[in-house]
């Protein structure tokens, strides 16, 4: 039994090991992320007026069904965020190890690009090559230096994640198709989201 025990214990340490950090790293983002979202979905707007378009205010403060209704959906799907960041922390089994490293890489690429917009068209109003509304011109800065690179981080986080998780698994190939497949996907809602002015 003693033998058993000495030989299970480094096995089941190294499953996790202490590269974690990613995976950890995104679920607290995913975390922290959803508070806002869960506290103006109950219409407090703390926070929200002097960092988030007035139009976006309104909605929250006037308790618009749909908006409200969207509010509580994207806060659950950050902390769906988080719990994939602690999945991406450990080995799992082979069907749910594909839809995490495919959750993965889209939500890597969806973020990367999502706060990389932000930042270029704060860069680009804050050097006057671009003209913005005057209701939300006071609010280029922190888009350019808060939500932006919050984003970006996010998104860095779930990368490094999602790239250290699939090089751990006996089918690499396999499991980064996924992630890239995954990424891709992220990447088309993102563009057609921008084109189309929805989302």
């Amino acid at each position: 039994m003693i033998e058993r025990y000495t030989r299970t214990v480094p096995y089941r340490l190294s499953r996790r090991g202490s590269g974690a950090g990613p995976g950890l790293a995104a679920a607290v983002w995913g975390a922290v992320f959803a508070v806002p979202s869960f506290v103006w979905a109950t219409g407090r707007t703390f926070g929200a007026r002097t960092t988030v378009s007035p139009s976006l205010v309104e909605l929250a403060r006037d308790r618009v069904t749909w908006f409200v209704a969207v509010l509580w959906v994207t806060g659950f799907l950050k902390l769906l965020g988080a719990l994939l960041g602690i999945g991406l922390t450990r080995r799992r089994g082979p069907g749910l190890s594909r839809l995490m490293v495919f959750c993965g890489g889209g939500a890597a690429v969806l973020l990367v690009w999502h706060g990389g917009l932000f930042v270029l068209d704060g860069v680009l109003v804050e050097t006057g090559a671009l003209s913005a509304a005057p209701e939300i011109v006071d609010l280029t800065l922190w888009y350019l230096c808060l939500w932006g690179p919050w984003f970006i981080a996010g998104g860095l986080a779930f990368g490094a994640a999602t790239a250290r998780y699939a090089r751990h698994r006996d089918t690499p190939r396999e499991v980064r198709r996924l992630g890239a497949a995954g990424a891709l996907g992220a990447l088309l809602l993102s563009l057609a989201s921008t084109v189309t002015g929805i989302g």
